[in-house]
């Protein structure tokens, strides 16, 4: 193994030869090929790439590497020593909503880089709209030229909006307000999503789309302020969590590593022109209900507050309970997935090493 796997956080590495080690994954198909992910410095997008290097490591596979990125810095920051070790990572500097300059011809892509910040579609609406739309339309048109094997394009689960019922599959729809500037996030993955439907059915392009759930664990930055990382922050430091709302969302989540096995799985096992819901329905719960569960981890030595001031909660979807039926990813890959209690423990005891 390669010296830069030796100074990746333990949690990390078990993850990545967790994922690396399934067996219903067709490795063989990626073998003497090239995979491009987007996104490459985010959670989900960088350990795809190390899953897909950690792969070629154990198993003496000849699989290249793309990592779209925009500031090669901050790309060792999060990727470590993998460029020193790796010849098969392959930087590709760019800017995502721009013609695409790349050093070499990709066989796969996933296409993971997105916004992510809450506060940045209330205050940025027009870029979170643009990024997501050209963006998708280049890696799109780039797939069509190059005639690729398989892409993946990661929407949301957001795309759904208002769901008159809880369990929700892949061809259900609800009302979403495009008059609410939150709606640039939903409303553009949703075209986004179109666009990948379009591509299929026009021009042929192998494209598969994953909804997933909000995803959490190792792996995650520092400077990351999700809610999920502010839970897991209050108990390393035991102060009372506050919610900016009454916390009544109910919703399902999903392990970093679990979502990486997904996302595989639907790149090289998924049906094109598909949509496929990503998440572990067994982790179904409130917000409120994830936040006691993190006070009991911290053995109850901190407390759960509020703090409603409608200004700060505005910057959140309005509360729902929505269930992502994932019968049809199971039926690629049914491995087991991690618990919600076990996502936090593993999250915690990365996080402590901050």
């Amino acid at each position: 193994m390669k010296n830069s796997w030796a100074t990746e956080n333990q949690l990390v590495v078990d993850d990545l030869k967790n994922v690396a080690s399934d067996k219903v994954i067709p490795w063989e198909k990626l073998d003497n090929k090239s995979v491009l992910v987007t996104g490459a410095t985010g959670l989900i997008g960088s350990l795809v790439v190390k899953a897909l290097l950690y792969r070629a490591d154990v198993s003496n596979a000849n699989i290249t590497v793309g990592a779209f990125i925009r500031n090669e810095g901050k790309a060792d920051k999060v990727l470590g020593n993998l460029k020193k070790d790796h010849a098969n990572l392959v930087y590709e500097i760019g800017d995502l909503s721009e013609g695409l300059n790349l050093s070499r011809k990709y066989d796969y892509i996933v296409h993971a880089a997105s916004a992510t910040g809450s506060k940045d579609f209330i205050e940025k609406p027009v870029e979170t709209i643009l990024t997501t739309i050209e963006s998708t339309k280049n890696f799109l048109k780039y797939a069509k030229d190059n005639s690729i094997d398989s892409m993946v394009y990661i929407s949301s689960m957001e795309v759904y909006g208002e769901i008159p019922h809880e369990t929700v599959k892949e061809e259900d729809f609800g009302l979403l307000n495009w008059m609410n500037l939150r709606s640039s996030y939903p409303q553009s993955k949703r075209l986004a999503e179109t666009l990948c439907l379009s591509y299929f059915s026009e021009y042929g392009v192998p494209v598969k789309i994953v909804r997933p759930t909000l995803t959490f664990g190792p792996g995650v930055s520092k400077e990351d302020n999700r809610v999920f990382a502010q839970f897991a922050r209050a108990v390393i430091n035991k102060t009372d969590i506050t919610l900016l709302t009454k916390g009544g969302t109910k919703r399902d989540y999903l392990y970093t590593a679990d979502a990486v096995r997904g996302i595989l799985s639907i790149l090289l096992l998924g049906k094109d022109g598909e949509a496929y819901n990503l998440s572990n329905q067994d982790s179904y719960c409130t917000i409120y209900e994830m936040a006691q569960m993190c006070c009991d981890l911290a053995n109850n030595e901190i407390s759960v507050k509020f703090d409603l001031d409608p200004e700060k909660s505005k910057c959140y979807p309005k509360e729902q309970k929505i269930q992502l039926d994932n019968r049809k990813f199971l039926s690629l890959n049914n491995s087991p997935r991690t618990s919600i209690k076990g996502i936090y423990e593993k999250l915690i005891n990365y996080m402590s090493n901050f």
